[in-house]
Protein backbone atom coordinates (compact mmCIF):
# COMPACT_ATOMS: atom_id res chain seq x y z
CA UNK A 1 0.00 0.00 0.00
CA UNK A 2 2.98 2.32 0.42
CA UNK A 3 3.09 3.48 -3.17
CA UNK A 4 1.72 6.39 -5.14
CA UNK A 5 -1.91 5.77 -5.99
CA UNK A 6 -2.46 7.04 -9.50
CA UNK A 7 -5.58 6.24 -11.49
CA UNK A 8 -3.88 3.29 -13.21
CA UNK A 9 -2.55 1.87 -9.94
CA UNK A 10 -5.96 2.17 -8.32
CA UNK A 11 -7.72 0.43 -11.21
CA UNK A 12 -5.11 -2.35 -11.25
CA UNK A 13 -5.66 -2.89 -7.52
CA UNK A 14 -9.43 -2.95 -7.96
CA UNK A 15 -9.18 -5.49 -10.78
CA UNK A 16 -6.82 -7.65 -8.71
CA UNK A 17 -9.27 -7.68 -5.81
CA UNK A 18 -12.19 -8.51 -8.12
CA UNK A 19 -10.21 -11.51 -9.36
CA UNK A 20 -9.35 -12.74 -5.86
CA UNK A 21 -12.76 -12.01 -4.33
CA UNK A 22 -15.52 -12.56 -6.90
CA UNK A 23 -18.20 -11.56 -4.38
CA UNK A 24 -17.05 -7.95 -4.80
CA UNK A 25 -18.97 -5.92 -7.35
CA UNK A 26 -17.67 -3.00 -9.40
CA UNK A 27 -19.95 -0.26 -10.72
CA UNK A 28 -18.85 2.62 -12.94
CA UNK A 29 -20.78 5.55 -11.49
CA UNK A 30 -19.54 8.16 -13.96
CA UNK A 31 -16.54 9.47 -15.81
CA UNK A 32 -14.14 12.31 -15.14
CA UNK A 33 -13.45 15.31 -17.37
CA UNK A 34 -10.74 13.24 -19.09
CA UNK A 35 -13.01 10.23 -19.45
CA UNK A 36 -11.57 8.13 -16.63
CA UNK A 37 -13.93 5.78 -14.84
CA UNK A 38 -15.18 6.75 -11.39
CA UNK A 39 -15.78 3.43 -9.70
CA UNK A 40 -17.74 2.18 -6.71
CA UNK A 41 -16.98 -1.22 -5.20
CA UNK A 42 -19.66 -3.07 -3.28
CA UNK A 43 -18.92 -5.50 -0.47
CA UNK A 44 -21.70 -6.98 1.62
CA UNK A 45 -25.30 -8.06 1.17
CA UNK A 46 -27.09 -6.44 4.07
CA UNK A 47 -30.18 -4.29 4.20
CA UNK A 48 -28.29 -1.40 5.82
CA UNK A 49 -26.24 0.49 3.23
CA UNK A 50 -23.33 2.88 3.80
CA UNK A 51 -20.87 4.65 1.52
CA UNK A 52 -17.24 5.74 1.98
CA UNK A 53 -15.51 8.02 -0.54
CA UNK A 54 -11.99 9.42 -0.93
CA UNK A 55 -9.84 11.75 -3.00
CA UNK A 56 -12.34 14.47 -3.80
CA UNK A 57 -9.23 16.65 -3.62
CA UNK A 58 -6.27 15.89 -5.85
CA UNK A 59 -3.48 16.46 -3.34
CA UNK A 60 -5.27 14.30 -0.78
CA UNK A 61 -4.65 11.12 -2.79
CA UNK A 62 -3.24 9.27 0.25
CA UNK A 63 -6.89 8.66 1.21
CA UNK A 64 -7.21 6.27 -1.76
CA UNK A 65 -5.09 3.48 -0.23
CA UNK A 66 -6.89 3.98 3.09
CA UNK A 67 -10.10 2.72 1.46
CA UNK A 68 -8.33 0.18 -0.72
CA UNK A 69 -6.50 -1.48 2.16
CA UNK A 70 -9.68 -1.63 4.23
CA UNK A 71 -11.51 -3.20 1.29
CA UNK A 72 -8.84 -5.87 0.92
CA UNK A 73 -8.72 -6.66 4.63
CA UNK A 74 -12.51 -6.86 4.83
CA UNK A 75 -12.73 -9.06 1.72
CA UNK A 76 -10.07 -11.43 3.03
CA UNK A 77 -11.75 -11.70 6.43
CA UNK A 78 -15.14 -12.34 4.82
CA UNK A 79 -13.67 -14.98 2.52
CA UNK A 80 -11.79 -16.84 5.27
CA UNK A 81 -14.27 -16.41 8.11
CA UNK A 82 -11.82 -14.39 10.18
CA UNK A 83 -12.60 -11.34 12.29
CA UNK A 84 -12.12 -7.80 11.06
CA UNK A 85 -10.65 -5.74 13.88
CA UNK A 86 -12.65 -7.75 16.39
CA UNK A 87 -15.89 -7.98 14.40
CA UNK A 88 -17.27 -11.08 12.72
CA UNK A 89 -16.67 -10.22 9.06
CA UNK A 90 -19.22 -12.65 7.66
CA UNK A 91 -21.92 -11.47 10.03
CA UNK A 92 -21.14 -7.88 9.08
CA UNK A 93 -21.25 -8.85 5.41
CA UNK A 94 -24.75 -10.24 5.84
CA UNK A 95 -26.02 -7.18 7.69
CA UNK A 96 -24.41 -4.26 5.85
CA UNK A 97 -23.83 -3.34 2.21
CA UNK A 98 -20.75 -1.11 1.96
CA UNK A 99 -19.93 0.90 -1.14
CA UNK A 100 -16.45 2.37 -1.53
CA UNK A 101 -15.66 5.16 -4.01
CA UNK A 102 -11.88 5.27 -3.59
CA UNK A 103 -10.97 7.81 -6.28
CA UNK A 104 -13.49 10.60 -6.94
CA UNK A 105 -10.97 12.87 -8.70
CA UNK A 106 -8.78 10.68 -10.95
CA UNK A 107 -7.56 13.45 -13.28
CA UNK A 108 -6.51 15.75 -10.46
CA UNK A 109 -4.78 12.94 -8.59
CA UNK A 110 -2.76 12.06 -11.69
CA UNK A 111 -1.76 15.72 -12.02
CA UNK A 112 -0.48 15.90 -8.44
CA UNK A 113 1.25 12.51 -8.48
CA UNK A 114 3.05 13.22 -11.76
CA UNK A 115 1.23 10.57 -13.78
CA UNK A 116 -0.12 13.41 -15.96
CA UNK A 117 2.83 15.44 -17.26
CA UNK A 118 1.90 16.49 -20.79
CA UNK A 119 -0.94 17.06 -23.21
CA UNK A 120 -3.71 19.60 -23.51
CA UNK A 121 -5.24 18.92 -20.08
CA UNK A 122 -1.88 19.28 -18.39
CA UNK A 123 -1.21 22.52 -20.26
CA UNK A 124 -4.63 23.85 -19.26
CA UNK A 125 -3.95 23.04 -15.61
CA UNK A 126 -0.49 24.58 -15.76
CA UNK A 127 -1.99 27.79 -17.18
CA UNK A 128 -4.57 27.87 -14.37
CA UNK A 129 -1.84 27.25 -11.83
CA UNK A 130 0.34 30.03 -13.25
CA UNK A 131 -2.41 32.52 -12.41
CA UNK A 132 -2.05 31.54 -8.74
CA UNK A 133 1.72 31.70 -8.14
CA UNK A 134 1.31 31.51 -4.35
CA UNK A 135 -0.06 27.94 -4.71
CA UNK A 136 2.65 25.40 -5.54
CA UNK A 137 2.08 23.56 -8.80
CA UNK A 138 1.13 20.80 -8.90
CA UNK A 139 1.43 20.00 -5.16
CA UNK A 140 -1.14 22.62 -4.14
CA UNK A 141 -3.74 21.41 -6.63
CA UNK A 142 -7.03 20.26 -5.05
CA UNK A 143 -9.45 20.76 -7.93
CA UNK A 144 -10.48 18.58 -10.84
CA UNK A 145 -8.52 19.05 -14.05
CA UNK A 146 -10.82 21.94 -15.08
CA UNK A 147 -10.01 23.88 -11.91
CA UNK A 148 -13.27 23.18 -10.05
CA UNK A 149 -13.17 22.16 -6.40
CA UNK A 150 -15.29 19.00 -6.30
CA UNK A 151 -16.18 19.39 -2.63
CA UNK A 152 -17.69 22.83 -3.24
CA UNK A 153 -20.14 21.57 -5.84
CA UNK A 154 -23.06 20.22 -3.84
CA UNK A 155 -26.47 21.93 -3.45
CA UNK A 156 -26.18 22.80 0.24
CA UNK A 157 -25.33 26.46 0.69
CA UNK A 158 -23.58 26.62 -2.68
CA UNK A 159 -24.43 30.30 -3.01
CA UNK A 160 -22.85 31.01 0.39
CA UNK A 161 -19.77 29.04 -0.63
CA UNK A 162 -19.54 31.06 -3.85
CA UNK A 163 -19.76 34.33 -1.90
CA UNK A 164 -17.03 33.22 0.52
CA UNK A 165 -14.67 31.86 -2.12
CA UNK A 166 -15.21 34.79 -4.50
CA UNK A 167 -14.26 37.12 -1.64
CA UNK A 168 -11.09 35.08 -1.18
CA UNK A 169 -10.21 35.60 -4.84
CA UNK A 170 -11.35 32.31 -6.37
CA UNK A 171 -13.76 33.58 -9.01
CA UNK A 172 -12.80 31.29 -11.87
CA UNK A 173 -10.93 28.04 -12.51
CA UNK A 174 -8.24 27.68 -9.86
CA UNK A 175 -6.06 25.03 -8.22
CA UNK A 176 -8.46 25.08 -5.26
CA UNK A 177 -11.62 26.70 -3.86
CA UNK A 178 -13.43 27.55 -7.11
CA UNK A 179 -17.06 26.49 -6.68
CA UNK A 180 -17.71 26.13 -10.41
CA UNK A 181 -20.30 27.93 -12.53
CA UNK A 182 -23.20 26.04 -10.90
CA UNK A 183 -23.80 23.21 -8.44
CA UNK A 184 -22.96 19.78 -9.87
CA UNK A 185 -21.41 21.24 -13.02
CA UNK A 186 -18.34 19.00 -12.62
CA UNK A 187 -18.92 15.44 -13.86
CA UNK A 188 -17.11 13.92 -10.88
CA UNK A 189 -19.31 15.64 -8.30
CA UNK A 190 -22.42 14.85 -10.29
CA UNK A 191 -21.44 11.17 -10.42
CA UNK A 192 -21.20 10.99 -6.62
CA UNK A 193 -24.45 12.95 -6.25
CA UNK A 194 -26.38 10.70 -8.64
CA UNK A 195 -24.97 7.53 -7.11
CA UNK A 196 -26.01 8.74 -3.68
CA UNK A 197 -29.53 9.66 -4.75
CA UNK A 198 -29.90 6.21 -6.35
CA UNK A 199 -29.19 4.48 -3.05
CA UNK A 200 -30.49 4.57 0.49
CA UNK A 201 -27.34 5.26 2.48
CA UNK A 202 -27.77 5.27 6.23
CA UNK A 203 -24.36 6.94 6.71
CA UNK A 204 -21.56 8.36 4.58
CA UNK A 205 -17.88 9.03 5.22
CA UNK A 206 -15.91 11.41 3.00
CA UNK A 207 -12.15 11.06 3.42
CA UNK A 208 -9.88 14.09 3.15
CA UNK A 209 -6.53 15.25 4.53
CA UNK A 210 -5.36 16.79 6.77
CA UNK A 211 -5.78 17.91 10.40
CA UNK A 212 -6.82 14.78 12.34
CA UNK A 213 -10.33 16.19 12.70
CA UNK A 214 -13.84 14.77 12.27
CA UNK A 215 -16.50 17.18 11.02
CA UNK A 216 -20.03 15.99 11.63
CA UNK A 217 -22.55 18.83 11.26
CA UNK A 218 -23.99 21.07 8.60
CA UNK A 219 -25.16 24.38 10.04
CA UNK A 220 -27.36 23.47 13.01
CA UNK A 221 -28.59 20.20 11.58
CA UNK A 222 -27.90 17.25 13.82
CA UNK A 223 -29.28 13.93 12.56
CA UNK A 224 -30.21 11.31 15.13
CA UNK A 225 -27.16 9.74 16.80
CA UNK A 226 -24.76 11.69 14.55
CA UNK A 227 -23.03 13.33 17.50
CA UNK A 228 -22.79 10.02 19.36
CA UNK A 229 -21.24 8.28 16.35
CA UNK A 230 -18.85 11.20 15.81
CA UNK A 231 -17.68 10.93 19.40
CA UNK A 232 -17.21 7.19 18.94
CA UNK A 233 -15.08 7.89 15.86
CA UNK A 234 -13.04 10.36 17.88
CA UNK A 235 -12.53 7.84 20.68
CA UNK A 236 -11.21 5.09 18.39
CA UNK A 237 -9.00 7.37 16.28
CA UNK A 238 -7.80 10.03 18.67
CA UNK A 239 -9.05 12.65 16.21
CA UNK A 240 -10.75 15.82 17.39
CA UNK A 241 -14.52 16.11 16.83
CA UNK A 242 -15.39 19.62 15.66
CA UNK A 243 -17.99 21.67 13.86
CA UNK A 244 -16.92 22.78 10.40
CA UNK A 245 -15.53 26.34 10.25
CA UNK A 246 -17.98 28.70 8.53
CA UNK A 247 -15.55 29.60 5.73
CA UNK A 248 -15.42 25.97 4.60
CA UNK A 249 -18.81 24.86 5.88
CA UNK A 250 -20.93 24.90 2.72
CA UNK A 251 -21.46 22.97 -0.52
CA UNK A 252 -19.54 19.86 0.55
CA UNK A 253 -20.70 16.29 0.01
CA UNK A 254 -21.37 15.60 3.67
CA UNK A 255 -23.14 18.99 4.00
CA UNK A 256 -25.54 18.06 1.23
CA UNK A 257 -26.03 14.51 2.53
CA UNK A 258 -27.00 15.79 6.00
CA UNK A 259 -29.28 18.47 4.53
CA UNK A 260 -30.94 16.14 2.03
CA UNK A 261 -31.37 12.99 4.14
CA UNK A 262 -31.10 14.02 7.81
CA UNK A 263 -28.71 11.11 8.33
CA UNK A 264 -25.18 10.95 9.73
CA UNK A 265 -22.50 12.22 7.37
CA UNK A 266 -18.85 12.85 8.21
CA UNK A 267 -15.80 14.47 6.74
CA UNK A 268 -12.70 12.73 8.07
CA UNK A 269 -9.55 14.86 7.84
CA UNK A 270 -6.87 12.18 8.13
CA UNK A 271 -3.21 12.76 8.87
CA UNK A 272 -1.37 15.91 9.76
CA UNK A 273 0.94 18.24 7.89
CA UNK A 274 0.98 19.86 4.48
CA UNK A 275 -0.79 18.26 1.53
CA UNK A 276 0.09 16.11 -0.24
CA UNK A 277 1.04 14.14 2.86
CA UNK A 278 4.07 11.88 2.40
CA UNK A 279 3.31 8.20 1.85
CA UNK A 280 5.43 7.48 4.93
CA UNK A 281 2.45 8.70 6.97
CA UNK A 282 0.21 6.01 5.53
CA UNK A 283 0.72 3.27 8.16
CA UNK A 284 -0.11 5.64 11.01
CA UNK A 285 -3.07 7.16 9.14
CA UNK A 286 -4.46 3.72 8.43
CA UNK A 287 -3.93 2.49 11.98
CA UNK A 288 -5.86 5.41 13.39
CA UNK A 289 -8.73 5.03 10.92
CA UNK A 290 -9.50 1.32 11.11
CA UNK A 291 -11.90 1.95 13.99
CA UNK A 292 -13.73 4.62 12.00
CA UNK A 293 -13.94 2.46 8.87
CA UNK A 294 -15.29 -0.47 10.85
CA UNK A 295 -17.42 1.75 13.06
CA UNK A 296 -19.21 3.31 10.11
CA UNK A 297 -20.87 -0.08 9.76
CA UNK A 298 -21.12 -1.36 13.32
CA UNK A 299 -22.33 1.92 14.81
CA UNK A 300 -25.03 2.47 12.21
CA UNK A 301 -26.24 -1.09 12.81
CA UNK A 302 -26.86 -0.11 16.42
CA UNK A 303 -28.91 2.82 15.12
CA UNK A 304 -31.10 0.40 13.16
CA UNK A 305 -31.85 -1.74 16.23
CA UNK A 306 -35.27 -0.94 17.76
Amino acid sequence: MEQTYTYDVTMQEINRLLLFYPFLEKTVIGTSVMGREIVAIRIGAGAVTVCYSAAFHANEWITVPVLMKFLEEYAEAAATGETLYGSDARSLYQQVTLYLIPLVNPDGVDLVTGALREGSYYEQAAAIGAAYPAIPFPDGWKANIDGVDLNLQFPAGWEQAREIKYAQGYQGPAPRDYVGPAPLSAPESRAVYEFTTAHDFALILAYHTQGEVIYWKYKDLEPARSREIAEYFGSVSGYAVEETPYASGHAGYKDWFILQYDRPGYTIEAGYGENPLPIEQFPEIYRRNTGILLGGMTQILQKQTP
